[in-house]
């Protein structure tokens, strides 16, 4: 069974993530259930999270708490994740999670932002600003996913198979059990665990499937080439999912240095939350966000 978020004592995370509850915005693309702070003041230039692919909104509850007392923070259920209204596409590219996107920034009157993604949400990012330049204030990837876009047709076959396997064999709770310890480093503490594992229980597969096809058609390292304004790289040294050697590979294409964390891993901005508060927040204010209101 899921773990609980209402089993008693609860964890901080769930404690915090009741002062940030979910909601529904309706865009030409369908819902999008998002989580959001700091949106009843004029704060500088918004930013806006996107998770990973075994994730979703909650698991920046952290980054939403801390960042959301000075800015406009928001955080999306992907399309398929949540009460998000899936792409249509089976076999979906990344500018179609990016025209969802571009949507439902539109239905909740963003029109520009620092644009911050995780893993998976990396290439939806990358896709979005290099469609969107003008929108995207600065661009953050987080332990970005590159994507088989790239590859042979036989290795994003064997990567797409391998994962759609998986999710046929454990579905949600089975997947969560097994792969979110990969997800942290080896010093993460208990609750950090708890918390990534449970988020990863709650996939729902129709969408973690059309998003193991995006993941097998992206090409991250051509978007971001294609993208001229502010960006960073981050990864955590401890990383065995994107690890650093790979994500030098995108900090090339972006012409940056990549920035490594120590003591994290791929989840990082779940067991470092000051941390990748802090990350998050230098670089907006190197985007020259400060100021400059919604």
């Amino acid at each position: 069974m899921p773990i609980s978020p209402v089993s008693a004592p609860l964890p901080s995370f769930f404690e915090t993530l009741e002062s940030f509850p979910s909601r529904l915005a309706r865009s030409s693309a369908g819902a999008v259930s998002f989580r959001e702070a700091g949106a009843d003041k004029s704060f500088p230039t918004p930013v806006v999270l996107l998770h990973g692919i075994g994730s979703g909104a909650a698991s920046w509850v952290n980054q939403l708490d801390t960042l959301g007392r000075s800015r406009h923070v928001l955080a999306w259920d992907a399309p398929g994740y949540g009460e998000s209204t899936p792409v249509g596409p089976a076999s979906p590219i990344a500018q179609d999670y990016a025209l969802a996107l571009a949507a439902w920034l539109h239905a909740v009157h963003i029109r520009r932002c620092v644009l911050v993604g995780h893993s998976l949400g990396a290439i939806i990012a990358g896709a979005f600003a290099a469609l969107h330049p003008s929108k995207v204030a600065g661009l953050l990837l987080l332990s970005p996913a590159s994507g088989y876009g790239a590859a042979s047709a036989d290795l994003r076959e064997s990567k797409r198979e391998a994962r759609l396997s998986m999710l046929e064999k454990l579905g949600p709770e089975g997947l969560a059990e097994q792969r979110s310890s990969n997800m942290l480093s080896r010093a993460a503490n208990e609750e950090a665990r708890l918390f990534v594992r449970w988020n990863m229980s709650r996939i729902l597969p129709h969408g973690y499937r059309q998003a193991t096809h995006l993941l097998a058609n992206a090409d991250l390292v051509s978007d971001v080439a294609r993208f001229s304004g502010r960006i960073a790289v981050a990864v955590g040294n401890e990383d065995s999912i994107t690890p650093p050697t790979a994500c030098e590979r995108i900090a090339r294409a972006a012409r940056v240095g990549l920035q490594v964390v120590p003591n994290a891993g791929h989840a990082g901005y779940v067991e470092l939350p000051d941390v990748y508060a802090s990350l998050i927040e230098i670089f907006c204010l190197s985007c020259g966000s400060c100021g400059v209101v919604n």
